[in-house]
This record gives structure tokens, sequence and C-alpha cells, in this order.
């Protein structure tokens, strides 16, 4: 079709309507072909969008979220992507995306289209007009003009190099982006990035500054601005630290036990040590592939007076809303049985058909439902409700707009509220790692500064409305072969400064009620059931005080889950598995309450 087209018009425009990174050899040095839109997928109004665009009548100002290689085969990943249906060995480390084509030697002859590249119908100039550091922030002002004969906007982009030192680094990294308003021919603006110094750490998992820990490494760190990472340009401003410095001290977590080695920034690999798990006791692990996927019980709960229902003389779960008890006051009367149930999902309601959670009748503990995104709110046809398709998030991302991105979250929030749903499962958060992954559709970007800018304005925008937004899949989820069970096999650095990041800046500014652990193991223990990760990493570093679910159906121990603080299965518990591992002393009665008491307090959140 494309030669037909190409033969019969002396003008093509090839409009991409798709969800992810495609091969781009057929377009990219074709005379024939003169214009390339992503259009992605653009939602319900996806159509019409890009006639606007396509008929002059709106200019884009998008940027690519993803590197675009020549050859699938160009991207790291792709070697052993598919060696084992149980295992991924992440042994390109830190050099995803643009930090792998623009630092190992060779790569960057393979790029078609850089990170950050996006063209408009206008023209613009930039420069710099002042930088300067002050208690710890880097501050660049940029100065942008339209040129052209088009109003438009553009996005500049700041990138730092750090020395390479003895940890090694990427060439470039994406460590502040503006984009400008809507600029008329000849207007111009000033745009101010800052960048904090501590940003442009890296951990030292290995000890070869100081282990478990973020350093920076003595040196000059150079700034870069420009439109894309390949443009990008030094400024006449460099950052020096004097001498190693450790900005924050941690401890090993969630670290490797089976990598064999990672790359390191010249291209060649490193060996890393090998240790053995040993799986702490407890009950015989459950025949995952034959528990099915069961649905939470409908429990039967005794008939009360109905002048009791009207003016009931019980503590209700309103009086802590209310504010006339505290919710420690509350948990107090709840039973053991009280809070095992509450960490089990609930029956649906309504239109609901991803199950709720609370469901404490006989205390007035509401049963508040969830639905699926993340590109709009997922009702079943058969309910007969309408809901708006948004763009996917890799179209968001591509926006750079974090103040665009929040009126979709609330927007969608509010259709939220409207169907009587309180917990959206969105936004995800994944690293584009390889084009093979089959969710990055629903995924932002390569890189995790731009994902969690992105998913933290997602995440602001859904809960201004008092809409729960359940941050996914925490974490390393990139593949989907035999996703409940595949190991994605990390180093603690790749780990901490690639696939937790975005979920870290999430966390940080945007402090969602919730957060989804994913199917995946990690370094060999599930997602779920790791306790370094779920409270050493997201509570007692990042300080999160929201509450985690599973995803739907994992194959992780509920007991264990929780232990871990993962603290409700969706979409159903085994309260009955709880209760024996209570009872032969493999879960404490403490740590039980305290998941029970991180889903009131997420459901007390809820408007």
């Amino acid at each position: 079709m494309v030669e037909k087209v190409k033969k019969a018009f002396p003008h093509v425009i090839v409009v991409m309507n798709v969800g992810g990174i495609v091969d781009t050899k057929w377009f990219r040095d074709c005379d024939e072909i003169q214009s390339v839109l992503m259009a992605w997928q653009g939602g319900m109004e996806g159509g019409l969008a890009t006639a606007d665009i396509l008929c002059g009548d709106v200019n884009p100002s998008g940027k690519l979220s993803d590197t675009y290689a020549k050859d699938l085969e160009d991207y790291p990943s792709t070697a052993n992507f598919h060696e084992s249906a149980f295992y991924v060995d992440y042994t390109e480390d830190i050099y995803v995306g643009y930090r792998y084509f623009e630092t190992i030697p060779g790569a960057a002859e393979r790029v078609n289209y850089p990170f950050g590249f996006g063209l408009s119908y206008t023209d613009f100039d930039w420069k710099v007009t002042g930088a300067s550091e002050e208690n710890g922030v880097i501050t660049v002002l940029t100065e942008v003009t339209n040129t052209g004969k088009t109003a438009g906007k553009e996005v500049i982009q700041l990138y730092y190099g750090a020395p390479q030192g003895k940890l090694g680094k990427p060439a470039k990294v994406l460590g502040a982006f503006k984009k400008t308003s809507l600029l008329q021919p000849g207007e111009r603006q000033i745009l101010t990035l800052k960048l904090p110094v501590n940003q442009m750490v890296s951990y030292d998992d290995l000890g070869k500054v100081c282990k478990s820990a973020y350093v920076l490494e003595a040196g000059e760190y150079v700034i870069y601005i420009g439109t894309n990472v390949r443009d990008a340009v030094k400024i006449d401003f460099t950052y020096v630290v004097k001498e190693d410095t450790v900005t924050e001290q941690l401890s090993q977590k969630a670290a490797p036990y089976h990598l064999q080695e990672r790359m390191l920034a010249d291209g060649s690999y490193e060996e890393l040590p090998q240790r053995e798990y040993v799986e702490e006791e407890g009950l015989p692990r459950q025949d995952k592939y034959a528990i099915g996927l069961p649905c939470p019980d409908t429990r039967g709960q005794k008939g009360i007076d109905f002048l009791d229902f009207l003016d009931s003389k019980g503590v209700r779960f309103s009086d802590v809303a209310d504010g006339k008890m505290t919710l420690d006051e509350f948990m107090d009367i709840l039973t053991l049985d009280d809070c095992i149930n509450l960490l089990g999902g609930q029956p649906n309601t309504g239109c609901a058909n991803t199950f709720g959670m609370g469901n404490l009748p006989e205390y007035g503990v509401p049963n508040v439902m969830t639905a699926d995104g993340p590109a709009g709110l997922r009702i079943l046809p058969k309910c007969g409700v309408n809901t708006t398709a948004w763009p996917c998030a890799t179209l968001l991302a591509s926006t750079w707009d974090e103040e665009l991105v929040e009126k979709v979250g609330k927007a969608g929030a509010e259709e939220v509220k409207e169907n009587n749903i309180s917990i959206w499962l969105t936004p995800a958060c994944n690293i584009h790692r390889s084009p093979l992954c089959g969710r990055n559709f629903e995924y932002y970007s390569e890189d995790p500064y731009l994902a969690g800018k992105t998913g933290a304005a997602m995440v602001r925008g859904i809960q201004s409305q008092h809409i729960g937004a359940s941050v996914k899949h925490f974490a390393a989820n990139n593949k989907e072969t035999n996703r409940k069970d595949s190991d994605s096999r990390v180093s603690e650095r790749a780990l901490r400064e690639i696939y937790l990041k975005q979920f870290e800046i999430i966390v940080k500014e945007a402090h969602p009620y919730t957060i989804m652990s994913s199917y995946n193991l990690i370094n060999g223990i599930h997602a779920s059931e790791n306790k370094e990760l779920l409270t050493g990493i997201l509570r007692d570093e990042w300080g999160f005080d929201g509450m985690v679910t599973t995803d739907w159906w994992t194959f992780g121990e509920h007991y264990r889950e929780t232990k871990a603080g993962n603290d409700i299965k969706m979409a159903a518990g085994y309260p009955e598995r709880i209760k024996e591992a209570y009872e032969k002393g493999f879960i404490t009665e403490g740590e039980i309450r305290l998941s029970a008491r991180r889903i009131l307090n997420m459901i007390l959140k809820i408007d």
C-alpha cells in the first residue's frame, strides 16, 4: 500500500497510529515520504486531533519519550529478552534507552530519532541567559523565541553529564525540562530550569566509593541545554565537586543473587558477586498453578433492628471521619478476624468489575470500589455506561507537559467519581526497557525522570478529586511472558537509578493513596513478598504513608505479602491462610493490624 501511495502522490504524510516504538527504517530516509506524524493511540478524540494537525489548524509540539533505533537488535535488552520464560537478566544495567545510545562507543550511529526529538510547523531559537548554583540547586535561564510564521510551543531540555569516576556514568542524563506557552511569531519567553545538585548522584552498590550510598564523585558536572538529547549542547557553566561526597547512606536492599554481570560505560562488562537466597520458614506454599482466580466471598451479616439502623448506638467508622474518635481507637475495637477480612478484596457493587476494599458493614466501613485504567475508566459494556477513552500513557509523556497531564488526571477522576468508583488503578509507570514489552503503551518512557514527572502530574490530578490513584507496577515489570513467575534479575544500582526512580519521584511529589506491587519476582523474591522493597525502600527510605495492594491474583503467599508490607491481596484474600500462619507463629497480630490500619486510613481519604 505504501509503495502504491508513494507512486501516486507527490506529497506523502504517514500517520502512525501506534502504541509504542516501531520500525522507522522504511520512512527515515525515504524521499517520497516528506513527513511522519506520531499520532500514537490518541483516545476517542485522537482522530479529530490528528486531522487538526494535518490540516495545519494545530501546531504539533510533542517530543519523543523514547529513543528510536535503526533495528530492534540495536537495543541492548533485545539479546536476552526471550532467553528464558522464568527470568530476565538486566545486563545492560543503567544503560537503558538514550543512556546506552549516547554513552556506549559505536551506539550513537544506530539511532534514527533521538530521545526528546520532535518537529514543529514553526522554528525556534533559544539562548541561555543565565546559569548559577545556590543552596544546592542549579538554575539555568533560557530565552526561547519563535522565529517562524506560526504560533507554537517548544520544549527546552536540560541534561547533565557526571564525571566517570570509579562508578561510570551515562554521558547525558535528563535533569529538567520546561515547555513554553503558545508563542506567537516573534514572541519570546524565558524558561527557568532547576536541577538540585543531589539529583546528579549515583548509587554505589559494590563499595567502589562507599557501599550502599548515593554519592557525588569528585569532578566536573557538565550541563547541556537543547531540544533533544542529541542536539543538547554544553553551556558555559560547570558544577565542580572537589571530593567524593556521600549524600545519603543507606543499606543493601533488593540486591541480586544470580545476576552474573553488568555493562559498564565503555561497553565492557564486570562480574557481580553471587549469593544464595534462603527463604524464611513458613507454611508449605500453595500450588500456585491450581488456585485459579478466586473472587471474594460475600459474607453474611446478621440483621439488626431497623431503628438501630436509623440511629446506631454502636461505634461507626464515620465517627473517625467526623473526628469523634481516632483511627487507633477504632482499631482497638476490631477483632483479629475483622482485621484479617480487611486484608483481601471485596465483592463488586454497582458497575465495578475489579472488586472493592474495606467492607465491614457492622462497623460502617464502606466497600470502596476499584476500576482499571490507565487510558480511561474501564467498565464492562453490559453496564451500559460509556466512558472517555483518553490518550495512551506514551502519548501523554510525549507532551512533556505536566500541567496538561494533571488536567487529564483530574478529568478522568471526575468520571471515576460519577460512577461511584473510589480507586482508579493508574498510572502505570514502568520503564520502556525494551520495545518488546507488551504493555509499553501503558507506560510513559525509557527515562525515569520524565516518567516520574508525568506520573506525579497524573496522580495530583486524580487525587485532587479525592479519588485514590494506584501507581503500578512496583517494580521492574518489563515483560509480559510468564509475568506472574518471571524473575527480573537486576543490580541494586540499576534498580534504584532506573526502575524505582520514577516511583520515588511520584511518592515524594504526589503522595499517592496506593501503590500496586507487580506480579514478577525481583531478584528471586516476588515483588509482593519483598519486604526490603515494600517496607525498607518504599516506606522507610521514601516515607510512603499510603497503602500497598497486590496486582490481581498474584502467585505470592498472602500472609508473606502482609508481612512484607503489602497490605491487601486482590482480587481476593486468603483469610484462612493468614489465620493458620498466625496460629503457627509465622505472622504476628501486630503485622496484621498494621496492614488493616493502612487500608482504613486510605479509605478515610476517599471523597
